[in-house]
């Protein structure tokens, strides 16, 4: 069962930046898609990116497609949200969610905003006005 781990979470002022990670210790990425999403409170679930498993192909919502990166080190096991320019609005819980995709075909599922199929348990970003 793939369990996905989420960390780089934190505090930050304004402005500022950081970089979340999702990993699945002992288990390959090799073929999932994987997605950015958060939970703000008192607002409902957002997609915020998502990537194909090459790392070739990416989605970002509206929102935050001039500020987050997402990206992926196969090498690593890892994939990456890069968020610069964070606003107090970014504060929430940051989840990464996975499906497995086509191991000959690279593409990014056409409904992830819709969710995807394993959640990691979140990391918390706070940021201060």
């Amino acid at each position: 069962q793939l369990q996905l781990v989420e960390s780089g979470g934190g505090l930050v002022q304004a402005g500022g930046s950081l970089r979340l990670s999702c990993t699945a210790p002992g288990f390959p990425l090799t073929n999932y898609a994987i997605g950015w999403f958060r939970r703000v409170p008192g607002k409902e679930r957002e997609a915020l990116a998502c990537i194909s498993r090459t790392g070739l192909l990416t989605k970002y919502a509206d929102s935050v497609k001039d500020r987050f990166t997402i990206s992926r080190d196969s090498a690593q096991n890892t994939v990456y949200l890069e968020m610069n320019s964070l606003k107090s609005e970014d504060t929430g819980d940051y989840y990464c969610a996975a499906s497995l995709t086509s191991a000959i075909n690279d593409y990014v599922p056409a409904r992830w905003k819709y969710g995807l199929d394993y959640w990691g348990k979140g990391t918390l970003v706070s940021v201060s006005s």
